[in-house]
């Protein structure tokens, strides 16, 4: 088995392979992903972290030894925290940005050695087996606001709805899967609205009862999400209600909750 490890800022994974294909997700620094199929100029993938798949450039990968992918699995995952941090090259002597929940692999003393790449890090962490409080959790996900839109996206300069909810339980010791249909088979479905409290995932779905839309709930009156934007707007057993355009734009399906008090 060959595996690789992302050592950009971010790295789109493609549906087919091809550069005018859609974005599906991406790979964020320090990711790993195990290789399932080659092709001339692209690799089909496959993440460790959530066992997405998809293609991506031969240009943008960097090979890893199995020995080393087993040792950080041993590990206790590290995530940055911060909205935007640097990381700096040891190899290359260049310093560059990476985005929040970014991966941190084999951490110790702010540097990282992993087979021939080295680097230093020197911003905040997160430890993917601490819990977070709901009020830590929804301080994270209002970083995130006025974010763009961008399908398959998964940092601040671009997000999906369902890559926001990942990235957001993510840096607070929570795991998800990456898209929003899967998400929804995780937790505690609740019976009404008025149960619901911060932290809570609310999941909507389009005429043909498919699984399309994903926020985090704020209270019982307001929600987080990517649409258009990461923004706020009230909800209901209805929806979501945009304020701006004067109507629902999203269909409630359900509210289910992750974190248990």
């Amino acid at each position: 088995m060959q595996y690789g490890i992302c050592l950009l800022s971010l790295v789109p994974v493609r549906k087919e392979p091809s550069g005018a294909s859609e974005m599906v997700t991406q790979i964020q620094f320090g990711e790993l992903y195990e290789i399932v199929e080659t092709s001339v100029e692209w690799i089909k993938i496959k993440l460790i972290y959530d066992s997405y798949e998809g293609w991506m450039s031969l240009k943008q990968h960097n090979k890893i030894s199995s020995s080393t992918v087993e040792a950080i699995k041993k590990q206790t995952t590290l995530f940055t925290s911060d909205l935007v941090s640097n990381i700096y090259n040891k190899k290359t002597n260049v310093s560059f940005p990476i985005p929040l929940g970014s991966f941190l692999p084999m951490l110790a003393q702010n540097n990282m050695v992993i087979d021939t790449y080295s680097f230093e890090y020197k911003g905040n962490i997160s430890n993917s087996v601490i819990k977070s409080t709901t009020e830590q959790l929804l301080n994270t996900a209002y970083q995130f606001l006025n974010a763009p839109y961008l399908w398959g996206g998964k940092s601040f300069f671009g997000i999906d709805c369902s890559g926001f909810v990942q990235t957001v339980y993510k840096i607070n010791g929570y795991k998800l899967p990456r898209d929003a249909y899967q998400q929804v088979e995780h937790g505690v479905a609740l019976s009404f609205v008025e149960e619901a409290s911060g932290g809570d995932l609310a999941y909507f779905d389009n005429e043909e009862g498919r699984i399309t839309h994903v926020g985090i709930i704020i209270d019982n009156e307001r929600i987080i999400h990517a649409s258009g934007q990461v923004r706020v707007d009230k909800y209901d057993h209805y929806g979501i209600f945009n304020s701006e355009i004067g109507k629902y734009s999203h269909h409630l399906r359900v509210i289910k909750r992750v974190i248990q008090s």
